[in-house]
């Protein structure tokens, strides 16, 4: 059974992510805190509302839709103390190797930092042309 992708819910995430609030992306966005929570809700989003979306969100559409809670989970669960087994990560009877599991998570958040931290300094430039 193929899983299933819900936009909305993944745009949700990286909005909560960002600590933007349905009313900043509506304003954005030029449409009501209603119409963003029906967009949330959706499992599918229009091409042109999503490519908006993403700009306001700093990320690319590809960015939402390849977007996994799970994929941060694992990540930041990466840095947690493995003390009881001196760091070291077993995979017993795995069909996967577990490193390059991990460098692939680790590549999908570095690009979605990247793309994060540079809607951030743009922004930034943004205001400080703005004076």
């Amino acid at each position: 059974m193929a899983e299933t992708i819900h936009i909305g819910r993944k745009i949700s995430k990286i909005r909560e992510l960002r600590g933007i609030k349905q009313e900043t992306l509506a304003t954005e966005l030029g449409v009501s805190q209603q119409a963003v929570s029906k967009i949330e809700q959706s499992a599918d989003v229009e091409d042109e509302a999503l490519n908006k979306i993403a700009k306001v969100l700093g990320v690319t559409p590809e960015a939402i839709k390849n977007f996994s809670e799970e994929a941060v989970v694992n990540y930041f669960n990466t840095f947690n103390d493995n003390s009881t087994n001196n760091g070291a990560v077993y995979a017993f009877n795995s069909t996967f190797n577990p490193i390059d599991k991990l460098v692939e998570v680790y590549e999908e958040n570095k690009k979605l930092y990247e793309q994060l931290l540079a809607s951030e300094r743009e922004k930034v430039e943004l205001l400080k042309n703005r004076n």
